[in-house]
């Protein structure tokens, strides 16, 4: 039976400490046919040395150095120079269950945009992720999706990859968002499996950056889809509706709306002067 190469992108920088975790979590795979792309994005710890052991281990492990240049940068320069038809994602902090590539290769035939499965966080704090059923519109106010997830190759060829601007987070969202502006929707599986381990730690970026640029970043991503936000503004009718009615009565939208909704609708609405 013919079976896919699946490329798994680590892109790396100052996770040396994490990363045989990571990479191990990779070689145990069920599926077989991959190859792992370790880039080290200018890390100034020991990610050459503890990479450099696991070429040793697999010739399916491949080692690329570049410039720091960031998250996104450091993932479009994996995939470059991939030779999987499908692609896998993998910080490397995090690790993923050994049947994930092997169930995910049992849906490729179904030619879906994206394969996801369930998640769980681990390290400072241990929990289930909380896994909405996907929509349309959902994915224009917020991620549904972890940046750990399968797509194409020719899909990220077709959308020119990730935002090597976006260095404060957020850019995984984002590209799923301009996946959706290019095919005009996105059909996507979740698989019944927890196989996605994201690593929660008392300082990391999500925790600094994102937190600090928060409304920066998704000011630039509405900006840089205005017209896709545009098109969709009948989609959150009722959403807008309800912010007003509160924005109005001075009364925050908790129990009618996640604060994180609320957060995006108001931002989206000061854009576009509604």
């Amino acid at each position: 039976m013919f079976q896919p190469i699946i490329s798994i992108i680590v892109p790396c920088y100052n996770q040396a400490q994490y990363l045989d975790e990571c990479l191990e979590s990779v070689l145990d795979q069920s599926f077989q046919n991959w190859e792992c792309i370790i880039v080290n994005d200018g890390s100034p710890d020991t990610t050459d040395y503890v990479a450099k052991n696991w070429l040793k281990k697999d010739s399916r492990f491949i080692y690329l150095k570049k410039e720091n240049g960031g998250v996104a940068s450091a993932r479009n320069f994996g995939i470059f120079h991939s030779k999987g038809e499908w692609i896998l994602p993998l910080d490397g902090d995090d690790k993923i269950g050994k049947d994930y590539l092997f169930l995910a290769s049992q849906q490729f035939d179904k030619n879906p945009h994206i394969i996801y499965c369930k998640g769980e966080y681990f390290g400072t704090i241990s929990y289930k992720m909380i896994m909405n059923n996907f929509t349309q519109e959902d994915i224009l106010l917020e991620n549904p999706i972890f940046c750990s997830s399968f797509f194409k190759k020719e899909a990220w060829e077709k959308i020119k990859g990730y935002d090597e601007n976006m260095l404060d987070g957020y850019e995984d969202w984002e590209f799923w968002i301009s996946m959706y502006s290019y095919y005009n929707h996105l059909t996507t599986i979740m698989l019944d499996y927890t196989g996605f381990s994201y690593r929660i730690k008392e300082i990391s970026r999500n925790t600094e950056a994102v937190k600090v640029h928060d409304k920066k970043i998704r000011e630039y991503i509405f900006k840089k889809h205005s017209d896709l936000y545009c098109k969709n503004i009948h989609n959150f009718s009722n959403y807008f509706k309800d912010l007003k009615h509160y924005k109005k009565e001075n009364i925050l939208l908790r129990e009618k709306l996640s604060a994180k909704r609320y957060q995006c609708i108001d931002k989206i609405l000061s854009i576009f002067n509604l």
